[in-house]
């Protein structure tokens, strides 16, 4: 028995995706391992070095990730996995890595991952979304992306592969070949027999077999191909051809019907493939907002997004990280719109001022092409002032809503916008005004608070928003009552069940016998998530998901309650998202009929946590005489 491979098997057989591995796996990439000292800040590896075939497993010690300006971006820590995300994107290091400690590693190369992780199902699935969360809890390490606060990229879509392949057969000659590639403007061929791929011959082959003299342009296209050729099935990801091209040091990959080379060839993938889809990725996208000169030209970015949206969506990404995906492009291209609006006036801005966005896109949970709900507040000014100081923004602001609208937000119909002179105020007009609201809460002024209190600045000053969240949260120490209000409000609306276990639909109007997802359902958690972080004056949460996690946090005694109505929110969120998606809608109203019996049943069991929040929130805010 090999001791140190038994001690590494030991180690790794604690944490994931290692812990997913069957015995044998585990213990051949065990027997491969490298063990690595380093001295405390000694570097593993710098930004812009060639990125070498290894990843790194911390086994004691600490690791430092930093970047271009030498900001500390992750530590890793004993068993925390880093360099694999490089590993796979090949190029460069982005990030620079340094022992903060005296650091024990195991380096494990590239070539294992194919054989004995990937092959894996849940240990491969577990690295795909690791991919994506690019949270700490999950061993993977964080790579910096434009400073969007999240990690955006393609690992997990579907890759675009060429649907109509360059085909011929065995005997076909090396020059007709070329003059076919040439023909196509394509640099690969697939050599077919039976319409199945035996071969593949590429400009590289051309240039290293032929132009070298070693063959002749016309000896048959068999005697230089590159067989046999590796197949991937049609659902192949950026990651899977991604490991495969560095597994077999190869650029390209053919795509057959089941994966197989005993099956129909149906397209190929090269590398360059894989560039340009990464070029159509959310940071890609960011990068050409801020490019873009004009509202068109946000629209059509924005309906890629569409796209994005669809293909994380099959690839059954947490909609939690899609909704912060997208939520980070809907910010950016409202932040180009208010450049462009500025840029349009006749003069800069008066003084410091900030846009708010609210409700669905202040919670970063707007998915969809949805109304605009936005505000904006701007510095206290002189009473000689303020007339013209409120012309100007109010200006401003019409020309950022009917951008907004040019991209795809439709306007308010209630005029919940910076264009109304009642969303358009200076920050001691917003103070007051979320006092009165607060001191007299009504049942207008209570809707006027679950919409407004889901704020986030998108642009602008931070500090005036700073001194708004202050001046709210003390009108609320003053009044606290106000939580109780706000508690029976968020009972308004109650599980959507009826007594007979039916789902509760519209009596009339438009939608008539249709299921409102978004009041019956999705508000009540939202509601609840709300007043709660509230109750504990947290100010900087907005976010549904992220709201309970903190609650979880704050009250461990209820951990099992939050942790079910954020699963319960999330699948509510992607159900209505698949819903829009499929009938070009917002997905609000749902028509039962579509609904299989596993829909029902999935919407059914989420109801249930609707049901848990609200009498947790009964109990709390001793409302069950109030109802």
């Amino acid at each position: 028995m090999n001791t140190i491979a038994e001690r590494i098997y030991d180690f790794l057989k604690d944490f994931p995706p290692f812990n997913m591995l069957t015995i044998d796996q585990l213990f051949s990439i065990s027997k491969a391992v490298d063990v690595i000292y380093i001295e405390k800040d000694e570097s593993i590896f710098n930004i812009d070095e060639p990125i070498e075939n290894f990843f790194y497993v911390i086994k004691d010690g600490a690791v430092g990730l930093f970047n271009s300006v030498n900001s500390l971006v992750d530590q890793c820590d004993e068993g925390d996995i880093f360099g694999l995300r490089a590993l796979l994107r090949k190029g460069n290091y982005k990030l620079r890595a340094n022992a903060l400690e005296e650091t024990i590693l195991y380096s494990i190369s590239s070539n294992l991952l194919e054989d004995y992780i990937t092959s894996n199902s849940k240990a491969s699935q577990f690295l795909m979304h690791s991919f994506i969360s690019n949270t700490k809890s999950n061993n993977i390490e964080i790579d910096d992306s434009e400073n969007l606060g999240i990690l955006v990229n393609s690992d997990l879509q579907t890759a675009d592969y060429s649907k109509n392949p360059i085909t011929c057969t065995s005997t076909t000659t090396i020059q007709e070949a070329a003059q076919i590639m040439t023909t196509n403007h394509v640099g690969s061929i697939v050599i077919v027999e039976n319409s199945k791929p035996i071969g593949i011959i590429t400009d590289k082959d051309l240039r290293t077999k032929v132009a070298t003299g070693n063959w002749s342009i016309s000896d048959s296209a068999a005697k230089i191909m590159s067989s046999p050729v590796i197949t991937f099935p049609l659902d192949i990801t950026v990651a899977e051809a991604q490991i495969a091209m560095l597994k077999h040091r190869i650029t390209h990959l053919c795509i057959t019907e089941d994966g197989t080379n005993n099956a129909d060839l149906k397209g190929i993938l090269s590398e360059h493939d894989i560039i340009v889809l990464r070029e159509n990725n959310a940071s890609s996208l960011i990068k050409e907002i801020k490019r873009s000169k004009s509202p068109e030209q946000l629209k059509q970015i924005r309906l890629r997004t569409e796209g994005l949206l669809k293909r994380y969506l099959g690839q059954d990404i947490p909609i939690d990280f899609i909704s912060k995906m997208i939520s980070a492009i809907n910010d950016a291209i409202t932040q180009k719109v208010i450049d462009l609006a500025i840029k349009e006036q006749d003069e800069t801005p008066p003084n410091k001022f900030a846009w708010l966005a609210i409700g669905s896109q202040g919670r970063q949970e707007q998915l969809l092409l949805t109304d605009q709900d936005n505000a904006l507040v701007f510095e206290d000014v002189s009473e000689t002032d303020y007339d013209k100081v409120k012309s100007y923004y109010l200006k401003l602001s019409s020309t950022i809503n009917k951008s907004l609208e040019i991209v795809g937000f439709e306007l308010c119909p209630a005029k919940m916008m910076g264009s109304n002179p009642k969303w358009c105020l200076s920050l001691s007009e917003w103070t007051n005004q979320f006092n009165k609201w607060i001191t007299k809460p009504d049942q207008d002024n209570l809707m006027l608070c679950t919409i407004f209190f889901d704020y986030q600045q998108i642009y602008g000053e931070k500090e005036i928003v700073e001194n708004l969240s202050d001046n709210i949260f003390n009108s609320i120490k003053s009044y606290d009552i106000f939580l109780t209000y706000l508690g029976r409000n968020a009972l308004q609306n109650p599980p959507p069940l009826s007594f007979f276990r039916q789902f509760l639909v519209e009596d009339d109007g438009a939608h008539k016998d249709q299921f409102d997802i978004k009041a019956r359902a999705l508000m009540p958690l939202v509601d609840a998530a709300r007043l709660l972080i509230l109750s504990h004056n947290i100010k900087s949460i907005n976010n549904t998901v992220e709201r309970y996690d903190k609650l979880m946090e704050l009250e461990p005694q209820n951990k099992d309650v939050y942790l079910f109505c954020a699963e319960a929110f999330m699948d509510l969120l992607k159900f209505r998202t698949e819903q829009g998606l499929a009938n070009n809608d917002s997905g609000r109203f749902i028509d039962l009929q579509s609904l299989n019996k596993s829909d029902r049943l999935k919407l059914k069991r989420s109801f249930r946590a609707v049901k848990s929040i609200q009498e947790l929130i009964k109990t709390r805010f001793k409302l069950t005489q109030l109802l």
